[in-house]
């Protein structure tokens, strides 16, 4: 039987299997993106795909936190795209 690799949603705090969460990673360079691929070198953050989750996130600047950089706007309608998909 195959290992499902499990990581912690930064705004539950609980964990999941990686494939039901995304990504955001502060790249080397300090960008902020969204790693679809899970593979981006940097300094990352789980978020649950969950609009609420989202929401939540960037009501109480918690990705800023983790990540130590302001993330502009066009990353949280990057990632709210994703999650409508």
């Amino acid at each position: 039987m195959k290992k499902i690799p499990m990581r912690r949603c930064v705004v539950t705090n609980m964990s999941f299997p990686k494939n039901e969460l995304l990504r955001i990673v502060k790249t080397p360079t300090g960008e902020v993106k969204v790693d679809v691929t899970g593979k981006l070198n940097g300094h990352g953050a789980y978020l649950k795909k969950d609009l609420e989750v989202l929401a939540t996130a960037k009501k109480k600047k918690i990705l800023e936190k983790v990540l130590e950089t302001s993330i502009d706007d066009s990353v949280y309608q990057e990632i709210e795209k994703i999650l409508h998909d």
